[in-house]
């Protein structure tokens, strides 16, 4: 399905890119009103210039539609595309991190002589107890 996608997203393109090229300029035509040979043509002096325009705006139309086909398919693929996605993580073990996660600060216990007690910060000036 995508690859059919995908070819109709590259005929399209070139279509556009074809059509874009064939069509005159807004120049040419101040040159087609005084005889240089457009009404002449297959289509005739505005024919060509409707034709070409339609047939543009219908296949920049299935190159819009073909883009977000495209686009739908390809957030539907499996996640089994990456390098690292194949790897499975055994039962019960949590992904590590290469980042130390930090403890909790262990609660000391009051030191025997009187001194500061866990947690206490003495006064600039004031000798520890």
């Amino acid at each position: 399905m995508e690859l059919l996608i995908l070819v109709i997203h590259v005929i399209a393109a070139l279509g556009v890119i074809g059509l874009v090229l064939l069509q005159h300029g807004k120049g040419a035509d101040a040159g087609a009103a005084f005889g240089s040979g457009a009404s002449g043509s297959v289509f005739g002096s505005a024919g060509s210039a409707n034709f070409l325009s339609r047939a543009t705006a219908i296949f920049a139309l299935v190159f819009f539609l073909t883009s977000l086909g495209l686009t739908y398919l390809s957030t539907k693929k499996s996640d089994q595309t990456g390098v690292m996605k194949s790897q499975s993580v055994p039962a019960g073990s949590a992904p590590s991190s290469d980042v130390p996660v930090p403890s909790a600060p262990a609660v000391l216990p009051a030191p025997a002589d009187g001194g500061p007690k866990s947690g206490e910060v003495p006064k600039p000036g004031e000798k520890p107890k």
